[in-house]
């Protein structure tokens, strides 16, 4: 398209909005909280689904607001991440408060928000390189007051907003529908694991009850097993000083714990070591290592996979488990299929602990007293077998969904950019 024919100023984001900063009132102190005013966090615009904020997790009261220095903005203000991390933004649909981790900017004339939220998506890598800090990067708030931003008169502003707005819901339905189809693939495969693990390959093999509420019937040549009679020794790791980058070739990692997924192992999921003794690969992996997560969220904790070769160089954090099962009785693909089952996380989340709603966590004695279901060795490899052939079909189709939805991504920001810096034909731009 031919670039725009009308005028685009460039004004320094001070000359616009002004720029108000956050504060956290005591937590000790219960009068300040649960109160009617929204108070807006990185956490609430790292979850927002979307442009407007209409809701916050955390709420302060008229006392909080009064004893804590935070000002309010009105609706229409946009609201942007400072740290942790920089850049995120969303126009409010409320009026709110925030934390020290956001910016308030509020609009001082002529401006349309909607224009400006866009600027600052197309601006994010830039903001980023604008934090400073050793600790963790930040936003100062002269560096934002000092951001030139794309200032075309207001009718153009309103044009391109009203532009991208409808362009950018199409391409985030298309992305929505997409990870729709995501969704219920995994379910997909879910099922396929928990009656392959359950209730076997015959559909008309007799079934027995095995007397256990959570799991009810069972192939009648099948038996129930704790962990603890079907394993050698089960470990965790240490809590080693390491970077927040991947470790390179050669280098010593730990594992995260997003390196475990829902049976599948992500070995790049890990973080360089910083400092080594030589004793730490005594906590590498080995091949056929079942990795379990002791610590995570209710719906997180107890995650599991199977490590499928050597990793000389990978090692065991604290917050996980290395299980390793007899070779003469279990497959480890086949115990780690059955922990991720619907039926298997029963048992987990009864066991499951912690004081923190967001953090719990099963002991080495919980995880060696689960319960598996035990088919005869060779049906195991079968059944192991069918779920890797299974799988490979959905990780086919769900690769070519993620590339789809990175392009549709792609497409977006791309089209962002080029609208608000003038690289758009505003004839062009019917809504």
């Amino acid at each position: 398209m031919s670039p725009q024919e009308y005028h685009y100023d460039n004004r320094r984001l001070r000359f616009l909005f002004e720029t108000k900063s956050g504060a956290t009132p005591k937590s000790t102190v219960d009068e300040y909280w649960d109160g009617g005013i929204y108070w807006v966090t990185p956490e609430d615009l790292g979850k927002l689904c979307g442009t407007y904020l209409s809701d916050t997790r955390r709420k302060i009261s008229e006392e909080g607001y009064r004893n804590s220095g935070v000002e309010m903005a009105p609706a229409a203000s946009l609201v942007l991440s400072k740290r942790a991390p920089i850049g995120q933004t969303a126009i409010l649909k409320v009026d709110a408060t925030c934390s020290q981790g956001c910016f308030l900017l509020v609009n001082k004339g002529n401006v349309d928000e909607r224009f400006f939220y866009y600027t600052l998506l197309h601006l994010r890598p830039y903001l980023e390189i604008l934090g400073r800090g050793s600790t963790f990067m930040e936003l100062s708030t002269e560096d934002l007051r000092s951001v030139c931003l794309p200032y075309p008169d207001h009718g153009a502003q309103h044009r391109i907003a009203d532009y991208l707005d409808h362009e950018t819901a199409r391409i985030d339905a298309l992305v929505a529908e997409k990870e729709k189809m995501l969704a219920l693939l995994e379910e997909k495969r879910t099922a396929l694991i928990s009656r392959a693990v359950t209730r076997g390959l015959d559909p008309d093999v007799y079934m027995k009850p095995t007397g256990l509420d959570w799991l009810g019937d069972i192939p009648e040549h099948w038996f129930i097993r704790r962990i603890k009679f079907i394993s050698d020794f089960l470990d965790q790791g240490s809590s080693p000083v390491a970077a927040n980058t991947p470790a390179g070739p050669g280098e010593l990692g730990v594992l995260k714990l997003s390196a475990i997924s829902k049976g599948r192992f992500r070995r790049e999921e890990n973080k360089a070591l910083k400092e080594s003794d030589g004793t730490e690969q005594l906590l590498s992996l080995r091949k056929d290592d079942v990795l379990i997560t002791r610590g995570n969220t209710p719906d997180l904790v107890a995650d599991v996979a199977f490590v499928p070769s050597d990793e000389p160089n990978l090692l065991l954090p604290d917050l996980i488990y290395k299980l390793r099962v007899c070779a003469s009785d279990v497959l480890p693909e086949y115990v780690t299929y059955f922990l991720i089952t619907p039926l298997a996380r029963l048992q987990i989340r009864r066991d499951a602990r912690g004081s923190s709603g967001s953090m719990v966590k099963v002991s080495q004695g919980h995880v060696l007293n689960w319960q598996i279901t035990l088919p005869p060795l060779q049906e195991q490899d079968r059944i192991v077998s069918q779920i890797k052939q299974a799988e490979d079909t959905f990780n086919f189709i769900s690769q070519e969904i993620i590339e789809s939805v990175y392009k549709l991504k792609e497409r977006r920001s791309a089209l962002i950019t080029a609208a608000v810096t003038g690289q758009l034909n505003l004839k062009g731009m019917a809504a």
